[in-house]
């Protein structure tokens, strides 16, 4: 059988946005998994392993990002990769408050 796709549509809710520090960490997570992991915004595809990449998106608040992972441990990198999009998002924001 071949690798699984799992497709993921995220919106950015964050002031900041998808700055240097959350993109960072969601390469570092990305880079944790065996599948490979690329992400698009208005038809610009680049891969979710490459900070400059990630960069070059220029995700803002409400940008809508698709994350695309295929490859043996897709869902599991998927889930993995939402997930530390939202936790920087609510960290930012709460730092924000501050």
């Amino acid at each position: 059988m071949g690798d699984v796709s799992i497709i993921r549509k995220v919106v950015v809710p964050n002031r900041q946005g998808l700055h240097a520090r959350p993109a960072n960490m969601f390469v570092k997570v990305a880079l944790q998994y065996q599948s490979q992991v690329e992400i698009t915004r208005d038809g610009l595809k680049v891969s979710g392993k490459s900070i400059l990449d990630v960069m070059t998106l220029a995700a803002e608040q409400g940008t809508e990002l698709t994350i695309i992972v295929t490859g043996p441990d897709a869902e599991t990198a998927a889930d993995a990769l939402v997930e530390v999009v939202k936790r920087f998002i609510e960290e930012d924001d709460e730092e924000n408050e501050t």
